[in-house]
C-alpha cells in the first residue's frame, strides 16, 4: 500500500504537462496579440490608444501564461523532481513557495488589467469602482500570504 501511495504523486506530471501547454499555447497567442498591434499600429490601422490596450492585453495574456508556466513547473518540482535546474528566483521547495509565487503574478496581473481599465475607460466611476475592487483584491491577497506563511520553524522547535 505505501509504494503505491508514493507512486501516485507521479500522477501530477499530467496536470503539470497541461499547465506548461497551456502556458506555451497563452505565449503564442500573447505574441501574436503584440505582433498584430504593432503592424495595426504601423500601417496607421488604429490609434495610439487603441494600440495601447491592444499592448495591454496581449501583456495580460503573456502575465498568464507565466501563471500557468509556474503552476506547472512548481507542481512538477513539489511532487516529482525537486532537482530540476531551474532559476534560483523560481526554484519551488514548498507550497508556500508556490502561493507566494502565484500571488506575485496575480497581484501584476490585476495591474495590468487596471491600467487597461484606466487607458481604456470611459466613465470614471466605473474605472474608480474597478480600482477600489482591483484594490480589494490585492489586499485580500496579502492578507492571506501574511495569514497562511510558514514561520520556516519546525514544529517541535
Amino acid at each position: 500500500m505505501r509504494r503505491i501511495i508514493e507512486l501516485s504523486r507521479y500522477v501530477v506530471v499530467l496536470p503539470s504537462l497541461g499547465a506548461l501547454v497551456g502556458g506555451l499555447i497563452l505565449i503564442a497567442i500573447g505574441l501574436w496579440e503584440m505582433g498584430s498591434a504593432a503592424v495595426k499600429l504601423v500601417k496607421a490601422e488604429v490609434a495610439l490608444k487603441e494600440c495601447t490596450v491592444s499592448v495591454l492585453a496581449a501583456v495580460d495574456t503573456l502575465l498568464l501564461a507565466t501563471v500557468l508556466l509556474v503552476i506547472g513547473y512548481g507542481l512538477y518540482e513539489l511532487f516529482v523532481d525537486e532537482s530540476l535546474e531551474l532559476p534560483a528566483w523560481l526554484q519551488i521547495h514548498s507550497l508556500d513557495d508556490l502561493k507566494g509565487k502565484l500571488i506575485g503574478v496575480v497581484v501584476a496581473v490585476i495591474a495590468v488589467v487596471f491600467l487597461g481599465e484606466l487607458v481604456e475607460g470611459k466613465d470614471a466611476q466605473a474605472t474608480m469602482l474597478f480600482g477600489v475592487g482591483a484594490g480589494a483584491l490585492v489586499l485580500a491577497l496579502a492578507a492571506f500570504s501574511y495569514a497562511t506563511r510558514s514561520s520556516g520553524k519546525s514544529p517541535d522547535k
